[in-house]
């Protein structure tokens, strides 16, 4: 069993970790809308699926209009068939101090990474769970992230956003399960994509914490969904996969032959 032919839609498809999702899915045989806010960069990480030698198509997206979730999926099944694979990516950050931070900032990146996640996932569970019972079920992909998992500096929108992502996934995965649908989260640490502007302190933060002391790519999350994507995951729900280097489980790391 594989994914080979199934339909599958990934939100913020059209650069950085969204871009690599895509890609993996369509090199492992799933058909691939491609939706993003920019649709020429849609457009792009399509038609390079497609001289691939995979299919897809771009849809122009914005997350944080709801009616265009079920749009997306309607046109999913529209070019491809019945929709069996949801990836949940697109996302904005904002690294404001909380104290310099306004309401309209604050709300405008929960609207995307949070409320947009939402609308995706009811969209595609919607169309999952329709039908005979033996025509049900798929799989939701959430991306969470470590900053959802941790305080941090500058963070507090963004945090909050991912942080309320991972009880989304766990909320989902309960109530989706009678369908035959399992969801998921990943949670990225810090990756190398291009709207990573970590300056030399930052990323020595992070790296110090790491057990791989480097910062992942898309092609590593993106195996990581594809893993929860295939046919090896039906008894796997609820699950918050971090692909993070080990930040999350490191925590102080030194050397001990340079002592105390």
């Amino acid at each position: 069993m594989s994914i080979a032919g199934q339909a599958a839609l990934v939100t913020g498809g059209g650069s950085g970790i969204g871009a690599g999702i895509a890609q993996r899915l369509a090199r492992d045989g799933a058909e691939v809308l491609v939706a993003d806010i920019n649709a020429a960069a849609a457009e792009a990480v399509a038609a390079g699926i497609r001289d691939a030698g995979g299919t897809a198509q771009p849809f122009a997206m914005d997350v944080a209009e709801p009616d265009l979730a079920a749009a997306a999926v309607a046109e999913a099944e529209a070019r491809f068939g019945r929709l069996r694979i949801a990836v949940c990516n697109a996302g904005i950050t904002d690294r404001k101090p909380v104290l310099e931070m306004s309401l309209g900032d604050f709300e405008r990146v929960l609207r995307v990474n949070l409320i947009g996640c939402f609308v995706t996932a009811q969209a595609a569970g919607r169309a999952m769970a329709c039908g005979p019972e033996e025509a049900r079920g798929g799989r939701i992909v959430t991306i969470s992230s470590v900053s959802g998992q941790f305080g941090g500096t500058g963070r507090a929108a963004y945090g909050a956003s991912k942080g309320g992502i991972e009880m989304l996934t766990k909320v989902l995965a309960a109530e989706l399960a009678e369908y035959g649908i399992t969801v998921n989260a990943v949670a990225p640490g810090p990756t190398q994509i291009a709207r990573t502007a970590h300056g030399p302190r930052q990323r020595a933060a992070f790296l110090g914490r790491m057990a791989i002391k480097r910062y992942g790519t898309p092609e590593d999350i993106a195996a990581a969904v594809a893993f929860l994507c295939g046919p090896d995951c039906g008894f796997i729900t609820g699950h918050i996969l971090n692909v993070d280097g080990g930040f999350a489980s490191s925590g102080v790391l030194y050397d001990p032959n340079e002592g105390a």
